[in-house]
């Protein structure tokens, strides 16, 4: 086989990383090296992002330690059988990469995954050493994100923690079923208990100890994981019901949703095209309800037939409609979580209100500076001088509010 260079391994591994969507940096603890005479920081001043065409921010270097793989789950470009073009990274090779990406201001920081070589205990040992050296000899400061392998064992799990500011685990697929169809030599249950492991590990962590009274520093970015959505015929009030499971059981910073992506020579069980990304923004922003908004997990799909979230509105927006008896909502009298049911206010907007109406009462203009578009809000609220009246409840409702917000073509 030839030897490749490291533009050429870049060029391979990077592509290859695109398939993982798990690579925020929110929730990593504040640090900046440079008070102690080390490089980087999680900050994000003095960075220099780049984009991904379909618009969103990527400041992490972001590649795979390897993507020769010993697993061959169906739905992976990487699988042991795909026949793509592969290629290996050396522990020096990704310490040599981050730092000069980093003095060249092109990265924040690391987001490291790989296949499985020879073994899982091998693979991530590698991976951690990436992550030791960068922070004990490179004194490097900036975010690290390790993809870890659930077969790995507790002490690199450790080693781990010690390192990243976020480490996550894949659950691949919404059900055990699709799991095992798809991906038959990776088991639900390991992938679980290692979650279930990690966040035992993270809360230990997190309590002083007897000797310091400090804190252990443990992956304090948390943990996240990543489905795959469209690979399986799940539903996403499924995919929902996973990831309500997922939060309550191991406490996850985030879930990821990718969307499938046809690979070659796939196999029969896969579908032939991949589902609408639509489909994956909806399911962030059901997410975000579920997180942020005090919505529960059940109630988002409630009344809907197919248990699928509706690709031209937003799921909170749907869920009003279904919903108009408990509108409209006074903005100046409701409570935070009446105010948050509301189509067109999120949680900034809501806190604006709240501290706004302590001064004075509010009138529809005010809530349309405060917002980003009052078309949404109107047939929902009242204010002062402003009651919709039988617009809340008006047959073609839904038609009004998407032509009124309806996003203007660039070309």
């Amino acid at each position: 086989m030839a030897v490749l260079s490291v533009r050429e391994k870049l060029a391979i591994l990077s592509d290859a990383a695109k398939y993982d969507a798990s690579c925020a940096s929110s929730g990593s603890a504040k640090r900046d090296s440079l008070k102690s005479g080390g490089i980087g920081s999680t900050e994000g001043s003095g960075i220099c992002h780049s984009y991904a065409p379909d618009g969103r921010c990527i400041s992490l270097l972001k590649i795979l330690l390897t993507n020769f793989c010993i697993y061959d789950c169906s739905y992976c470009i990487n699988r042991s059988s795909s026949n793509v073009r592969r290629a290996r990274f050396s522990v020096d090779e990704v310490v040599r990469l981050t730092m000069d990406f980093y003095r060249r201001n092109y990265i924040e920081g690391l987001f490291l995954s790989s296949g499985v070589i020879r073994s899982p205990y091998k693979t991530m040992g590698e991976m951690v050493e990436v992550a030791r050296r960068l922070r004990i000899e490179e004194k490097f400061g900036g975010y690290i994100h390790l993809k870890t392998i659930p077969e790995a064992s507790a002490e690199l799990i450790e080693k781990a923690g010690r390192y990243a500011d976020r480490l996550s685990i894949n659950v691949e697929l919404p059900t055990d079923e699709g799991v095992k169809k798809l991906a038959p030599e990776k088991k639900p249950e390991t992938i679980r208990l290692s979650m279930a492991k990690l966040r035992c590990k993270i809360e230990e962590k997190a309590e002083p100890t007897l000797q310091s009274r400090k804190r252990e520093r443990f992956a304090p970015g948390g943990q996240s994981t990543q489905m795959i959505v469209g690979a399986d015929k799940t539903s996403d009030d499924g995919i929902l019901r996973a990831s309500a499971r997922l939060y309550g059981s191991y406490h996850l910073r985030r879930v990821y949703y990718s969307a499938f992506s046809p690979i070659p020579d796939s196999s029969a069980a896969l579908p032939l095209q991949k589902p609408p990304l639509m489909r994956e923004h909806r399911l962030y922003q059901a997410d975000w309800l579920m997180r942020f908004y005090g919505f529960s997990q059940p109630e988002i799909l409630a009344g809907s037939n197919d248990g699928m979230l509706d690709l031209a509105i937003d799921p909170k927006l749907a869920w009003a409609l279904r919903n108009r008896g408990r509108f409209p909502v006074d903005v100046n009298r409701a409570d935070r979580e009446a105010l948050l049911r509301v189509p067109g206010l999120g949680t900034k907007v809501v806190d604006r209100i709240l501290e706004t109406r302590r001064h004075r009462r509010l009138r529809l203009e005010d809530v349309g500076r405060l917002c980003h578009s009052v078309a949404k809000v109107r047939p929902f609220i009242t204010a002062e001088g402003w009651s919709p009246g039988a617009l809340t409840d008006k047959s073609g409702l839904r038609e009004i509010i998407t032509r009124s917000c309806e996003q203007l073509s660039l070309f």
